[in-house]
């Protein structure tokens, strides 16, 4: 029907196509990230060991012994072969325990929360290093950054310098968010009234898309910001001019810009009261709101704990029965 060349055509074309994909998160320009990628990779060889011997085998199978193969042998009464059994549980349980280590290993190493002990994979953090703080704002429907140490704040419009490590503070105004730069580190979600963080260090200088990568209302698709990796000289030339050029961002304006919008522009703004992200946090924008800050976490102790509870209990029906039978 169709001649070999245009075959072999049909089968290449989905190749061509995803020649121009951007695999950005194997080609990552971040060291989290970079690390993230190697984790994909090692995992998907280690899950090929299995899947391609089980594809080949198959089909070595189904043409061996296909019906008119009167070569092959047949054996009816087999049923049972020590050797085989250990390649097919063996091989998978190695597999399966190389990953359980990779996994305990990475999980830690890469937790979000966990300061960065290295800049990329041949220069380490010097223990007296401060990471530069960025809180971040989900709001409908753009991303508020306030940049404490500079006294700045911008909206869908992203700096920090190359190499220098970064440690995000993310929440949200109203509904449930993501914040993911693909080529910085993983997504991370942000959610009203709670803090998540993000360590991490843009390696490369560049622009880097950056975006929301959970589905948070109608403008969701245009909620999406550039995140420049530059060297310090023009990280701090945009400070200046952030401080030169922008506006003050005080509770009432920040209840404004608050409102939902959508595909909302750059701004820039030059004077941002310290305790802001605190309150949005808190969500005590409006003075007389009632504070939900997070309480100390509840440590269980030998005195508060419930066995301890019990004894107590205990002891004291033991006092109190005593006492009766004094009088």
């Amino acid at each position: 029907m169709f001649s070999l060349k245009v075959r072999r055509g049909l089968l290449l074309l989905p190749l061509a196509l995803l020649a121009g994909c951007n695999t950005v998160v194997l080609n990552a320009s971040g060291d989290i990230a970079v690390q993230q990628g190697n984790l994909i990779i090692i995992s998907t060889l280690l899950m090929l060991l299995i899947i391609v011997p089980v594809i080949a085998l198959t089909l070595l199978f189904a043409w061996r012994y296909r019906k008119n193969n009167t070569a092959a042998k047949y054996e009816p009464d087999w049923d049972h072969s020590t050797r085989l059994e250990l390649i097919i549980w063996g091989a998978p349980l190695l597999i399966i325990i190389v990953l359980g280590l990779l996994t305990w290993i990475s999980t830690h190493t890469l937790d979000p929360y966990r300061p960065l002990s290295r800049i990329d994979a041949n220069r380490p953090i010097p223990a007296s290093h401060k990471p530069m703080i960025v809180e971040v704002v989900a709001l409908d429907w753009k991303w508020l950054f306030i940049y404490p140490e500079q006294g700045i704040a911008s909206v869908n419009e992203l700096y920090a310098p190359v190499d220098r490590p970064i440690r995000f503070k993310i929440t949200a105004s109203s509904v449930m968010n993501s914040f993911f730069i693909p080529a910085l580190a993983g997504q991370i979600y942000a959610m009203p009234g709670m803090e998540t963080q993000l360590n991490a260090v843009i390696n490369k200088p560049g622009v880097y898309k950056g975006f929301s990568a959970n589905y948070s209302g109608a403008g969701f698709s245009g909620m999406r910001f550039k995140f420049h990796g530059v060297n310090d000289a023009d990280f701090d030339k945009w400070v200046a001019s952030a401080r030169a050029g922008g506006g003050a961002l005080n509770r009432d304006d920040y209840l404004s810009l608050a409102q939902p919008s959508e595909r909302d522009p750059v701004r820039r703004y030059s004077n941002v009261p310290t305790d802001l992200y605190k309150a949005i946090l808190n969500r005590t924008i409006v003075s007389d709101a009632l504070c939900v800050t997070p309480v100390e976490p509840y440590k269980l102790t030998m005195e508060n704990s419930p066995v301890a509870a019990v004894t107590a209990v205990v002891a004291s029906d033991a006092v109190v029965e005593k006492g009766v039978q004094a009088k």
